[in-house]
């Protein structure tokens, strides 16, 4: 039987090797990459500079490495887990999908996700020593739409949209021709309507 868990170890990387949403550690504690750009020079390395994004604390943090400058990656634990209620102090409580126990994660971990976690959702619970730093929601997803305005008929004008209320609680931009009750399926990393779903 596979396990659905995964475990990454510490692997030295240098600045060729960065990409977008990797989890380097720096000072000890993980950072995710949002962003970076490389800049070359006339004459000498090339410099890469890097936005991250603390996973304990949610700051971001820019920085300009010359070319070839090493980072170990975070070791971190991935796991499959249903989100199952939020408790009384707003934590989110989450089954992981393996072991079957509870795992509570505290609201401010979900700062950026939690508007697109439904009941029964499973989502990527990602640890760092330990303790849960990033909740990674399914992209794309489908959701039901929960409350929108009408379609109006013979409204068939190209690029016509309208805000739409999700079953999640999450509002996006819908097409005009999208009605209460259907499903649609949104991109929840960027919070766009993809398609009918």
């Amino acid at each position: 039987m596979e396990s659905s868990s995964s475990s990454l170890s510490m692997v030295a990387i240098d600045t060729s090797d960065i990409k977008n949403g990797q989890t380097i550690e720096l000072n000890g504690e993980p950072y995710k990459v949002i962003s970076f750009s490389i800049m070359k020079q006339a004459r000498g390395a090339a410099k890469t500079t890097i936005k991250f994004k603390n996973l304990m604390r949610g700051t971001t943090l820019e920085n300009t490495y010359r070319s070839g400058e090493k980072f170990e990656t975070a070791q971190i634990d991935k796991s499959a887990a249903q989100f199952t209620y939020t408790d009384e102090n707003d934590n989110f409580v989450f089954m992981d999908m393996t072991s079957f126990e509870e795992v509570i994660v505290e609201s401010k971990v979900l700062e950026d996700v939690k508007k697109w976690i439904g009941e029964g959702m499973e989502c990527t619970l990602i640890t760092f020593n330990g303790g849960v730093i990033e909740v990674v929601t399914p992209s794309p997803h489908v959701y039901e739409i929960a409350e929108t305005e009408p379609n109006v008929k013979g409204n068939t004008a190209q690029g016509h949209t309208k805000p739409a209320v999700l079953d999640c609680g999450a509002t996006v931009t819908v097409p005009g021709f999208i009605e209460r009750g259907q499903k649609v399926k949104v991109d929840t990393i960027n919070g766009l309507y993809v398609e009918r779903a």
